[in-house]
């Protein structure tokens, strides 16, 4: 398949950029870092996944850049702007593979927000534009490592409220507890399937196959890491209208008379469904079956409606007292809520289960738009910055620090203040910060040089960056 034309990968106003350099500028030298946001710290990944799709190898043809500059004549309405032979000279002597370094932390780790994750920089002195040129591309790389932060905070959620009433032992299902449910509501195939990969670096529940491929495709994992269920959907449910939902039911636990299933119940009276067809009619056969009910609600308010159900499903099916207090339902029977399912909400569940007395073990999660859709590049405030430039010879500092005013009229130094100088990224007793090249020179560079000249260094696996998600600080 075509790859895209990396030519035209970039912002309309980075193409004037290699004539506003001022003259004598051989080198660039840039940065990104997550300067702040929702969480103090940002998972990295998916770097990898863009220097294999667009970097990788000769980038461009010169079929990509005569598209382009016939293109570009036409954006910009007039010839001086696209300069063609600055691509035609990467084309020429580097049968376009393309000159810059790219150096990153490793996949996976979790940095505190406010330090450099990744730099770039030109190798050939001709190619100064470049370097930021390929800013646009690269930036996307906000997008995982985002949903891996955010997948990751929520993991946390559940693994605290598990210690806190599951049942020991109940920890090993944690990894099922969040389902990808985003792919239908995400902007696009290649977000669910980085949106998709970063959200299996924490979690193996998805219904988001694309997430798998990915994984597979660009960091050569072992294994299809997100699992599913045979679930339904409404469509089956109410195939026979309202008086023949139990008929549905019934069909949905002859058709998988072993292991576990999932049936969205809420189609015409959630309550009536748990209480009269799943607690009544159809107990003894959920209860004998060698397997799992998970009971699907899909509208309503997410707490009023869980403990709603709960208490029916415990009045109906029995339960438990775990060891440190709180209900358990039969194993046979569970409850997975994917409506309504944000960070913020999936805090106040566990929240009123637990004051309720309900143990977490009880429920599963689906999230779909508000797992791989509801970010942005602010959710974590990523920034690309230049912090280093070369010129006439001289090495020069780079920074930008603007002054702001702020609602009420008060000036204000701006959060945007970037750093300068060529940066690494160090280990001091145990916490990570950012220095500059030269200072504390014992102390290693984390940062890893992963592409060269057209080439990746350091290759990591899926394993890898699981593991390095794992080793992070919880």
């Amino acid at each position: 398949m075509k790859r895209e034309n990396l030519v035209l990968l970039a912002d309309g106003y980075k193409y004037a950029h290699h004539k506003l350099y001022y003259p004598g500028t051989t080198q660039i030298y840039s940065y990104l870092e997550s300067r702040g946001g929702m969480f103090n710290e940002t998972i990295f990944f998916g770097l990898q996944y863009f220097l294999k799709e667009y970097l990788q190898g000769p980038a461009f043809t010169q079929h990509d850049l005569d598209e382009a500059d016939g293109f570009l004549k036409q954006v910009f309405g007039r010839d001086d702007v696209f300069d063609k032979s600055k691509f035609q000279y990467i084309l020429d002597k580097y049968n376009g593979r393309l000159p810059v370094k790219i150096k990153a932390v490793a996949e996976g780790t979790a940095v505190p927000t406010g330090n450099v994750l990744m730099t770039i920089e030109n190798t050939d002195p001709e190619c100064y534009w470049l370097t930021n040129f390929l800013e646009t591309l690269l930036m996307q790389v906000w997008y995982p490592c985002t949903v891996a932060t955010l997948s990751n905070q929520i993991k946390r959620v559940v693994v605290r409220y598990y210690q806190e009433t599951a049942t020991p032992g109940a920890e090993a299902g944690i990894d099922f507890v969040l389902n990808d449910f985003g792919f239908r509501g995400v902007s696009s195939v290649e977000s669910a399937k980085i949106g998709g990969a970063a959200h299996l670096l924490n979690f193996r529940g998805s219904d988001n196959l694309a997430g798998s491929v990915m994984a597979i495709n660009y960091y050569n994992a072992q294994n299809v890491y997100g699992l599913s269920i045979p679930a339904t959907e409404h469509s089956i449910c109410t195939l026979l209208g309202r008086e023949g939902e139990l008929e549905v039911f019934r069909h949905v636990l002859k058709t998988f008379p072993t292991g576990i299933i999932a049936c969205v119940s809420d189609s015409y009276n959630i309550f009536k469904a748990c209480s009269e067809y799943w607690g009544t009619e159809l107990r003894d056969e959920i209860l004998n079956r060698d397997g799992t009910l998970v009971i699907r609600p899909d509208s309503g308010d997410p707490v009023m409606t869980l403990l709603e159900i709960f208490n029916i499903l415990f009045d109906k099916f029995g339960f438990t007292i775990n060891a440190k207090g709180y209900k358990v339902l039969p194993s046979q029977v569970r409850v997975i809520q994917g409506d309504g399912v944000n960070y913020t909400e999936i805090g106040n569940i566990y929240k009123a289960l637990k004051e309720n007395g309900i143990s977490a073990e009880n429920l599963v999660l689906g999230m779909g738009g508000a797992l791989l859709q509801k970010v942005d590049r602010d959710t974590q405030k990523f920034a690309l910055k230049c912090s280093c430039a070369i010129v006439n010879g001289q090495e020069v500092r780079v920074e930008k620090s603007p002054t702001e005013m702020d609602a009420d009229g008060n000036i204000t130094s701006s959060f945007k203040k970037s750093k300068a100088g060529r940066l690494k990224l160090i280990m001091v007793d145990g916490t990570f910060k950012t220095v500059n090249e030269d200072d504390l020179p014992a102390a290693e560079d984390l940062l890893q040089t992963v592409f060269k000249n057209g080439e990746l260094i350091n290759t990591v696996s899926f394993e890898q960056v699981k593991a390095n998600v794992n080793a992070n600080k919880g």
